[in-house]
């Protein structure tokens, strides 16, 4: 396929069938409770539809009462290549109205955005997907190679029913796939000295979910005890919340504050990149979680009576670690913790790392030079984490980029689960002209 395949009037109808999608996506709560609870069956059912209307077949995969994936294949010329895998998640989280100063899903246009839950996680990148495959099959096109297509569910809750579930029990579906792309990633962010990066996520901490335990003595709460347990608990919680992590380098966190540091005319320090997080504005936010591992206390659980001091006490900490750091981070909070205090991890989730060079690189580099020719593509590294790691099991390589054009203004990082989530239209105008030209030469 060649970047033009598509003309003018085509470009334009591209653009308004995801539109068109997006909002009617936001329309369908497929609202994730956690521990199980959620329901992508009516979204699931939309995606299989758009794609039946243009003769693509789909399969739909139940994985719990109403956890629901949707999976199909645009086959490619050539047969010989490895294939490219597309995903996205159905899921989003809760909104609560009386917070909202609109409807969460009823997809309103205003000011130049679409509001609603789900439209920038990730509702908006569904959207640009059906969008750019429907338009090729509307005009004849076929990809360089097999492009599979799937709408996992469960993202928001750990994946259990979506792209863990697929990689355990249906590994065949991804038979002959070598690369995979998704959220997060290709969206711009304006930077102090005026230039726009767009930020490609090429890798993602770790998760180290680990829970803190320490036993005492119970005891009336008359009386002294100097074998108390939340006593104990809290002094550790004390040490790990409030302990200051060194900086640390990873490879793709040393090409993304270089680049900055280039740019706005500033010395780079390795061991001290924080004063270039000025530069980059609300998304210093969560750039400055990305230069050091994070450990956050969570939870506390302790005592069942105001006066009978407990036996035990317990906490939860949220750690985070950078590719190559995990050691680093669970050696340093078993020191912290002492050693009355039993450490041990809940879930445990790895690290990504992927090299920022090759075929697919360049052509999302090219795609986003295609629309916006001063545009400075950028790794990046991402604190939360995406399917990717699901299907890194399969040896699966995957990126980052939903690509869209933002208003230099708005803090994209914070709409992010949070509340007026919304998405500017002609960014997403943007967004799927672009992931049209890359998946054209992908």
């Amino acid at each position: 396929m060649t970047t033009n395949s598509l003309t003018p009037i085509e470009v334009k109808n591209l653009e308004e069938d995801c539109i068109e999608i997006c909002r009617e996506m936001i329309q369908i709560p497929s609202v994730n409770w956690g521990e199980g609870k959620g329901d992508e069956r009516a979204i699931a059912e939309y995606v299989a539809k758009k794609l039946s209307e243009v003769g693509i077949e789909s399969e739909l995969i139940v994985t719990g009462e109403n956890r629901v994936n949707v999976v199909a294949t645009v086959k490619g010329a050539d047969q010989t290549l490895p294939g490219l895998v597309l995903h996205g998640h159905l899921d989003v989280v809760p909104a609560d109205a009386k917070d909202w100063s609109v409807d969460p899903f009823a997809a309103e246009i205003k000011d130049g955005f679409i509001w609603g839950r789900g439209a920038v996680d990730m509702k908006d990148m569904d959207a640009m997907i059906l969008a750019v495959v429907r338009a090729w099959k509307r005009k004849g096109l076929i990809p360089r190679r097999n492009i599979l297509l799937v709408f996992f569910a469960d993202e928001e809750a750990g994946s259990e029913y979506g792209s863990r579930w697929l990689v355990k029990n249906r590994p065949e579906i991804f038979e002959g796939y070598s690369e995979a792309i998704s959220e997060v990633g290709g969206f711009s962010v304006t930077i102090s000295s005026g230039h726009r990066l767009y930020f490609i996520e090429g890798a993602q901490k770790g998760i180290n979910w680990l829970e803190l335990k320490a036993k005492g003595s119970a005891g009336h709460g008359s009386f002294i005890n100097n074998e108390n347990a939340i006593t104990k608990l809290t002094a550790a919680i004390s040490r790990i919340g409030n302990h200051t992590w060194p900086e640390r380098e990873t490879k793709t966190g040393g090409k993304f504050f270089r680049k900055i540091s280039e740019l706005v005319g500033e010395k780079y320090d390795p061991s001290n990149v924080k004063p270039l997080l000025k530069h980059i504005g609300p998304a210093a936010r969560m750039m400055g979680a990305t230069i050091q591992n994070t450990a956050n206390p969570t939870m506390l659980n302790a005592g069942y009576k105001a006066n009978v001091i407990p036996q035990s006490a317990t906490a939860v900490v949220d750690g985070r670690f950078l590719p190559g750091f995990e050691d680093e981070l669970l050696e340093t909070i078993r020191n912290l913790a002492g050693e009355d205090i039993e450490v041990s991890v809940l879930v445990r989730d790895k690290a990504l790392e992927v090299d920022f060079e090759g075929p697919l690189v360049d052509a999302m580099i090219a795609a986003i030079k295609e629309f916006d020719p001063e545009g400075i593509p950028v790794p990046y590294l991402m604190s939360g984490g995406t399917d990717n790691k699901a299907l890194s099991d399969l040896g699966i390589v995957g990126y980052g980029f939903s690509p869209v054009l933002l208003p230099p203004d708005l803090d994209f990082f914070a709409l992010f689960h949070g509340v007026d989530e919304r998405i500017p239209i002609e960014g997403l105008r943007f967004g799927v002209k672009t992931l049209n030209h890359f998946l054209q030469n992908a």
